[in-house]
Formats: C-alpha cells, sequence, structure tokens
C-alpha cells in the first residue's frame, strides 16, 4: 500500500470511530484508557483498619449532640480509603458504629440492602423486625433481611454500641435500593422471642464453637459458619483463636469486613501489619493475601460477600503453602 493510500484508510478509520462515538459505542479494535479485561483481580478497596475506642469516644461526643429525634441513626460509617469512595468500607459491604443512650429508640424504616448487628457493648437493648421484637444484647448478632421493617429500643442503663453491616454498595451497583420510613415512626411489636431464626445469641455461638474446637484438627483455631436467612449476598462466620494461634495464609475473590469481639491480636493483610483490640474492625480486599494471629484469647466476627462470589462461579482461594 502506497503512503497516500495507507494515509486515505487512516482518515477513513478514524471517521469509522469518531462515528461510532457518536453511536454511543466504543471500537473493540483501539486501546482502552481504562481496560475491559485484566490478569487477575485488581481490587481498588484498600487493607483498611478502624479502632474502635477512637469511634467510639467520638461517638459519645455525638451524642449529646446528634438527638435520635432529629435523626435516623447515631452511626459513624468506616470509609475505606480508595478514590471516590465516601462510604463504603469494601466494594459490596458497608460497616458503621452505632451508638445509643438508655432510654432512645432508633425509628422504623425498611430498605432493599440486607443489614447485621455485631452486639460489642448492649445491656437492654432490643430489634424490632417486621413487629418482632428480639433481644440485642452482648456478644449477638442480629438480622435484618432486605424488605423488613427494623427499628431498634434501649432500656438498659448504659450506653450501646454495635456494629452494623449492610450491603448498601452492592444494592447501589445493582441498582434496587429504595428507602422507607414507617409512618408512625416506630413499629409497634406484636410478640416478644428470644429464638429468632434472625438472632445468633452469644450462648449459641460460644457453644457452637466449643464443638468446632474440639473437632478442629488444628485445635488452636475454630471456625463456625452461621445462616444468614433470606439474606443471600452476606456470609458469616465467627472464629476463635487461643493465644498464640495463627490461621492460614490465604486470598480469596470475597471481600471480608472483620469485627473483634474478644481478645487482641495482629493481622497481616497484603503489606499491611494491623495490630487490633476488642471492637476494632478491618478490612480485607479481594485477592489480598491475609492472616491473623492472637496474642490472648480472641475472636473474630468475618462478614464477607463470598456467597455471592460462589453464586456467580466466581470464587477463587489460595492458601499458602
Amino acid at each position: 500500500m502506497t503512503t497516500t493510500a495507507a494515509a486515505a484508510t487512516a482518515a477513513k478509520l478514524l471517521a469509522v470511530e469518531a462515528h461510532a462515538v457518536a453511536l454511543e459505542t466504543t471500537p473493540g479494535w483501539v486501546t482502552r484508557e481504562q481496560p475491559i479485561f485484566w490478569s487477575e483481580p485488581r481490587p481498588e478497596a484498600r487493607p483498611a483498619h478502624w479502632r474502635y475506642a477512637a469511634i467510639r469516644a467520638a461517638l459519645e461526643q455525638a451524642a449529646g449532640l446528634v438527638d435520635l429525634s432529629l435523626a435516623e441513626r447515631r452511626i459513624l460509617a468506616l470509609r475505606n480509603p480508595f478514590p471516590g469512595n465516601n462510604f463504603a468500607t469494601t466494594r459490596t459491604l458497608s460497616c458503621a458504629y452505632q451508638y445509643m443512650l438508655p432510654g432512645e429508640t432508633a425509628s422504623t424504616h425498611r430498605h432493599a440492602s440486607h443489614a447485621l448487628r455485631i452486639l460489642l457493648d448492649a445491656r437492654g437493648t432490643y430489634s424490632v423486625v417486621d413487629r418482632i421484637r428480639m433481644p440485642m444484647e452482648t456478644g449477638d448478632i442480629v438480622l435484618t433481611p432486605g424488605g423488613c421493617w427494623h427499628g431498634h429500643g434501649h432500656e438498659g442503663d448504659r450506653p450501646a454500641c454495635w456494629m452494623d453491616v449492610l450491603d448498601i454498595p452492592l444494592t447501589h451497583l445493582l441498582e434496587p435500593m429504595y428507602f422507607e420510613t414507617y409512618p408512625d415512626r416506630a413499629q409497634p411489636a406484636e410478640r416478644t422471642v428470644d429464638a429468632s431464626p434472625w438472632r445468633f445469641a452469644a450462648a449459641d455461638i460460644g457453644r457452637r464453637l466449643d464443638d468446632a474446637e474440639f473437632t478442629s484438627p488444628r485445635g488452636c483455631v475454630a471456625r463456625v459458619e452461621l445462616s444468614a436467612s433470606g439474606m443471600p449476598t452476606m456470609g458469616i462466620a465467627v472464629e476463635r483463636l487461643r493465644p498464640c494461634a495463627a490461621t492460614d495464609r490465604r486470598r480469596s475473590t470475597a471481600s471480608r469486613c472483620v469485627t473483634v469481639t474478644a481478645g487482641a491480636g495482629r493481622s497481616r493483610i497484603g503489606t499491611e501489619l494491623f495490630e487490633w483490640r476488642f471492637g476494632d474492625t478491618f478490612a480485607i480486599p479481594s485477592w489480598v493475601w491475609y492472616e491473623h494471629a492472637a496474642q490472648e484469647h480472641s475472636q473474630l466476627v468475618e462478614i464477607s460477600d463470598e456467597p455471592v462470589m460462589r453464586m456467580c462461579n466466581y470464587y477463587r482461594e489460595e492458601i499458602a503453602a
């Protein structure tokens, strides 16, 4: 092809590409600024660590300024420091510490996103989910499937604090989000129960860990999976680590949020080393190597999007030799 013919062909191709852009399409033969495929997962979320003591102190200050009669919830959301993010803790999950004073009620609402509560310090608190009242006590994990009316109350004598985990970022991505407030602010309870598919009581979790520890081949690390009824986007696991115990080093395509409900230790997530204590929370992005080690008797609650990854056949896992 002559130089003149090549220049003419190039000009025609540029015209085709410009027309393609005008049609709101993108040619597959050009180099994209943002590629469609890459050789392995590239998470934007970063390993991150939030300290409970510092955040609780900030919430205590806010308690005198933010009245729950004027706000839906008194929370501080855990924002992962990746560009453009203002609330998500991982790409699919959002976590927030919630704080209530004795005598307060948090108004009833419902939304598309699934939610759960990890109770860190709560005596006399409760949740009303679709007119069923259940306790929320220290060590419990309480579920709120998407679409259920839910509100909270506090009849104890000291402030309460817990971790909320929701799949809001995933709901935003898939676009079915909605939010409604209950007409009379607080939905009344028709009955009160202690046992519910939506409540994992601390004592029951402890018994399951005892059984898992007894049968664990390693003995020093016990893990149980909890079934999240009606919440197929969120996996719940609880791990117990004896003093000086360490988990395997691993990575997977699932992203995880971990809250410390007992003890102290450290976790290496990617190149970061986090020293954690009771109440702290840390984020493990997709496809990042991680491992935990306990300095004392410890318990970790892990919430992940692993069920979503498995449902879509996207789940991969590697364990270091």
